[in-house]
């Protein structure tokens, strides 16, 4: 048998194979299923091409299962390793996407991507459901957390970076994972911020700012793409012929698997009613293009059925199945179907090398956006009073996708996937002398039945629904009196995993629950007030934070939240984070953004400025930059351009220099203004670092109205500085 031989080409082999198999074998291998418990019941079955979700104590059984098949075709076990392996206890949890995204360092991000593909690797998953390549405009919608942020350059830069780690050195290394590019595309432009819920874009719109990231990582070798929820203009993103076959295939060249997401072919039939039944809908999904069918055990009756009423011919089946049979040929699967190594666990996860690793990016995550020079803490013998709902909460440090974030129901203990609060990160980093207390002050939020049931239609638990917390008077009394007798009170408030993530929403902003009472309590004590907001997605602000003598922004830093948050409080490590997202002053502001089109009326509402209370790009840190004028150097099929950098403190530290292109005029409305590079600089106090930059024509391109991709001859602005604010910026302008 060909395809047995390993010393075969992978398209005789794919060919010999697929000779072999009947049609439903064919329709089983394009179907991924959960198998949370019982995975051998699932194979049985159907003989499936894939498996997510699966309960690690049966991994190894699943393997034998599908190896005991017919013709033993080997399984792709995935999973959602979204920031470390979130559902393996003791795995290395890094923060969140958006968390690492404020490092604004691609090497770091990759280095993080590469520890993920070695533990995951490790337990038998080959197949990892990231990058996120979305673009974060709309901040209600609950999936902010899972993006890096709102800027296509920066997410593909990031992006990328996580499908180099995951590769490591190809196909033959043993620690490899596939990647995946979600969610193609446009998933985050939401209405009401609703969670997949149909996404105004017009196809130049798309190709403007939704499918650069997307280029990107087909370009970079992205090993699958997933499918969003969502449809553009009445056609769902499953079916969707222009976006499959003409732009990611046609036009990028992209020959990896398709996925759908969750259930993505039943929701043609159950929610988007544009299929009678499953066997329309597994028509509609294989011609359209998609190779494998996530979480639709329909799928598989469905296309005999259509097979047998002629909406389907047998060889339609054979391209999904020939690309989901090649990338297991490629992998080597037939030969080493990657069980899980017990020997390479103990060794690899949760490793010191990898929590030191993890450390570090949770530490260039944070960003400092106010001080009024009470950071960093110091003093011989300092009272600190640690205060908040989130203070001691393992959770809000892991943010969604790990621990008990609610996908995994082996997982329901905290202590298997542990974190450093900040609570523990005080007390373990504070130096003798110092006495740190503390009082939780309220809750955040109770959570009550969904009164339209405990399922959807298609048998998935609905979420409970987020009430306020009551109200502890006794709870907050004690706060006020441990912030009384402390010389600094540093607070801790923010979302819960309930209010960030998946199907999970928010329709406001605002610190949810009591939070605001304590702050205003706090705030009233007259103590020092240092604000640490460790949630999934910006919030507003309200005034007693906006008035706060430092706040502290942290988008579930991981694991190690509590150390990495301790010693920049400390001043051990200096702050260099910068926001990859706006922060609104109201959520009415919404959408709220750096890279605004040009061309609106007037730049403020009647009742409310239009500038965000933090900009895409700020962060602080305990020293000060200035800035040279930008010198060009050369103009040709690059620019070329300089520009030097002091620190002007006492203290060390990191600025990200940040590159903006402003287009002077256009032929078509485009945006004021838009990254094009940025560059993490170290400086010792008083010293100046020459930075150069080489820009590709290539990258000052804008979209014509007939979708066309073009450099327009005329003026250009380069824009050099601190962040996206226009105050902080060095200019200079050439003509190509």
């Amino acid at each position: 048998m060909t395809y047995r031989d390993p010393s075969a080409a992978v398209e005789d082999r794919v060919a010999d194979l697929l000779s072999r198999m009947t049609p439903s074998e064919k329709a089983a291998q394009m179907m991924q299923l959960p198998a949370w418990s019982e995975p051998r019941a699932v194979i049985e079955q159907y003989p499936v091409g894939s498996l997510l979700h699966t309960d690690p104590a049966t991994i190894d059984e699943a393997i034998t299962a599908a190896a005991a098949t017919r013709l033993g075709i080997p399984l792709l076990i995935a999973d959602d390793a979204i920031h470390g392996f979130g559902f393996w206890p003791g795995a290395t949890i890094f923060g969140t996407p958006l968390s690492m995204a404020c490092s604004f360092n691609p090497e770091l991000v990759e280095q993080a991507a590469r520890v993920t593909a070695r533990e995951v690797s490790a337990t038998g998953v080959t197949w990892t459901f990231s990058p996120l390549a979305c673009v974060a405009r709309e901040l209600r919608w609950g999936r902010v957390d899972e993006t890096f942020g709102e800027d296509p350059h920066l997410i593909g830069e990031l992006a990328t970076a996580m499908v180099r780690g995951y590769r490591g050195a190809g196909d033959a290394d043993p620690t490899r994972i596939l990647s995946c590019a979600k969610h193609f595309a446009g998933y985050s432009e939401t209405q009401g911020g609703l969670d997949a819920s149909e996404a105004d874009l017009s196809p130049r719109k798309l190709r403007s700012w939704f499918l650069p990231p997307f280029e990107r990582l087909a370009r970079e070798g992205a090993d699958t793409f997933m499918l969003g929820y969502q449809a553009i203009d009445g056609v769902p993103i499953t079916l969707n012929r222009w976006l499959l076959e003409g732009v990611l295939k046609q036009e990028w060249g992209f020959d990896g698997l398709l996925v759908t997401d969750w259930d993505n072919v039943g929701h043609l039939v159950r929610i988007q009613q544009v299929a009678a039944d499953f066997a329309e809908a597994a028509a509609m999904a294989v011609r359209a293009g998609n190779d494998l069918i996530m979480a639709t055990p329909e799928f598989h009756d469905g296309a005999l059925q259509a097979l047998e009423r002629g909406l389907l011919e047998p060889s339609d089946l054979d391209g999904a199945v020939r690309r989901i049979l090649a990338a297991k040929f490629r992998l080597g699967l037939f030969e080493d179907p990657r069980r899980p190594d017990e020997a390479r666990q103990r060794v690899e996860i949760g490793c010191e090398q990898h929590r030191r690793v993890n450390l570090e990016l949770a530490s260039q995550g944070i960003v400092l956006l106010s001080n009024d020079g009470v950071l960093p803490l110091g003093g011989e013998e300092v009272k600190v009073a640690v205060v908040g709902p989130l203070a001691d909460d393992m959770a809000a440090c892991l943010g969604d996708w790990a621990g008990t974030s609610g996908q995994c129901p082996w997982l329901d203990d905290q202590s298997l996937t542990p974190a450093t609060t900040l609570l523990a990160g005080l007390r373990a980093a504070a130096p003798s002398g110092w006495e740190v207390e503390y009082a939780k002050g309220c809750g955040i939020e109770v959570l009550v039945p969904d009164p339209a049931g405990e399922f959807f239609d298609d048998g998935q638990p609905r979420p409970r629904i987020c009430h306020p917390a009551p109200l502890d008077e006794a709870e907050l009394a004690r706060a006020v009196e441990v912030a009384e007798w402390g010389d600094v009170v540093v607070v801790a408030v923010g979302d819960t995993v309930n209010l960030t993530g998946e199907g999970r929403s928010t329709a406001t902003l605002e610190l949810f629950g009591p939070q605001r009472e304590l702050l205003e309590a706090l705030a009233a004590t007259g103590v020092p007030m240092v604000v640490v907001v460790l949630s999934g997605k910006p919030l507003v602000l309200p005034e007693s934070v906006q008035e706060a003598a430092a706040i502290v922004q942290a988008f579930n830093p991981g694991a190690e939240a509590g150390e990495a948050l301790a010693q920049v409080l400390l001043g051990r490590v200096e702050p260099s984070g910068r926001l990859p997202v706006t922060i609104p002053r109201h959520v009415g502001q919404l959408p709220v953004f750096h890279n605004r089109v040009r061309g609106w009326h007037g730049d403020r509402y009647a009742d409310l400025t239009y500038s965000p209370l933090f900009a895409f790009g700020e962060g602080l840190s305990y020293t000060t930059f200035e800035y040279s004028e930008v010198r060009i150097t050369h103009v040709g099929d690059e620019v070329a351009f300089e520009v030097e950098v002091t620190n002007t403190g006492a203290r060390p530290g990191t600025e990200v220099v940040q590159v903006y292109v402003h287009d002077v005029v256009t032929s078509v409305t485009w945006a004021e203004q838009e990254l094009k590079a940025f560059r993490r600089v170290g400086l010792a106090p008083g010293e100046t670092k020459q930075v150069e930059f080489r820009l590709p024509v290539g990258e000052l391109s804008l979209v014509l109205a007939d979708g066309t991709r073009v450099v327009e001859p005329g003026e250009f602005e380069l824009r050099v500085g601190h962040s996206s604010r226009p105050d902080d910026h060095r200019r200079a302008r050439f003509r190509l």
